[in-house]
């Protein structure tokens, strides 16, 4: 015998709208951040999108922040977690932080996001964190020293994609940053030549294109110092 749809699939039948659910809120939130970017990104403005409101997203997400939260959360999902190899746990590790960073530059915004979350609260979130602790621990790091390794590599990660999402993003003013980085090499170059040689000589590698060679230079760099007696 066939029952009839609860009222509220019924209504749902006859609006052609989907049941709400969290997922449906933060694929939604993820849905405006691609388009508008994330200070659009707000309760109001979800249920808007969803034809609803605020009110009735309060049942699956409690405020702004978890929502944020969420939606970090969804995207790390993107990025799979490999088993530790104690051979090449060092390549893991870069994979890993690679995969975040990646993930975090397709969607501009959500880097402020993921520095804003210090404490990793999704189910994503937290098994990237316990992943990455596992790695160490199978590069031969005591406990102690993998909880502080992890957690200067996430900020390390977090701090390159916010930078990189910037930007993107359109935060930055780019005729204003090049007219001031202009000034600033006027400035440099009208002075003695032994007054900033090297930083007069950086400037042609501090730029986009050597974006990705910089990250893992960083990144090589953290994890020789790891493999250092303790």
């Amino acid at each position: 015998m066939d029952l009839p749809a609860p009222p509220w699939q019924r209504t749902a039948r006859r609006t052609g709208k989907p049941q709400l659910s969290q997922e449906l809120v933060v694929r939604t939130a993820l849905d405006i951040l691609a388009a508008e970017g994330i200070d659009a990104v707000s309760m109001r403005r979800v249920a808007t999108a969803l034809g609803t409101g605020p009110a009735s997203l309060y049942a699956h997400v409690s405020n702004k922040t978890e929502l944020h939260d969420l939606m970090f959360d969804q995207v790390l999902a993107g990025v799979p977690l490999p088993e530790p190899d104690p051979e090449r746990w060092d390549t893991q590790v870069k994979e890993l932080l690679g995969g975040q960073l990646e993930v975090m530059l397709a969607h501009p915004g959500i880097a402020r996001v993921a520095w804003e979350t210090m404490v990793p609260v999704g189910a994503h979130a937290l098994g990237h964190f316990e992943t990455l602790m596992k790695l160490l621990r199978a590069g031969g790091l005591s406990h102690r020293r993998a909880v502080f390794a992890a957690d200067a590599l996430a900020l390390y990660t977090k701090a390159f994609a916010y930078e990189g999402s910037v930007w993107s993003s359109g935060e930055v003013d780019l005729e204003e940053t090049r007219r001031r980085s202009e000034q600033t090499w006027q400035y440099m170059s009208a002075l003695p030549p032994d007054a900033f040689p090297n930083m007069l000589a950086a400037g042609d590698l501090l730029n986009g294109e050597t974006a990705a060679e910089r990250f893992t230079f960083g990144l090589d760099m953290m994890l020789r110092g790891l493999t250092r007696d303790e």
